[in-house]
């Protein structure tokens, strides 16, 4: 198995696996649901579930893999202002707890990558 495509399919286990969490535990979700959003906090929840769900399902066909880490990469982007939100909220809570809320932010970054470069399989 090549490389890129060893890693598209880790990416979508990762998404697979955030996505059935939204499901499973959308309580700790919905608190990440910035307030501006219209709607429900776990309408929200509920379906960023399912769109990572759909990614990781794309992400695992090579016919859909470029489409699907593109449309990945801006995913992670949009949900930046969640994390910014997770850190604002958890700045008076234990260090273990701000650390894991700030690291998040930054984790941005490489995964936005990550899935650019998984799209390059589907080139």
């Amino acid at each position: 198995m090549p490389s890129t495509e060893r890693s598209a399919l880790l990416l979508a286990g990762l998404l697979a696996s955030a996505g059935a969490a939204h499901f499973v535990a959308p309580k700790q979700f919905d608190a990440l649901v910035p307030r501006a959003l219209p709607g429900s906090r776990r309408s929200w929840t509920l379906a960023s579930g399912a769109v990572e769900l759909a990614l990781a399902a794309g992400l695992a066909s090579p016919a859909t893999r470029r489409t699907s880490a593109r449309a990945a990469a801006l995913f992670f982007a949009a949900v930046f202002p969640a994390n910014v939100k997770m850190a604002h909220d958890w700045r008076h809570r234990s260090t273990p707890a701000k650390t894991l809320a700030y690291a998040r932010l930054p984790l941005q970054v490489p995964l936005i990558l990550w899935a650019r470069h998984a799209a390059r399989d589907g080139e």
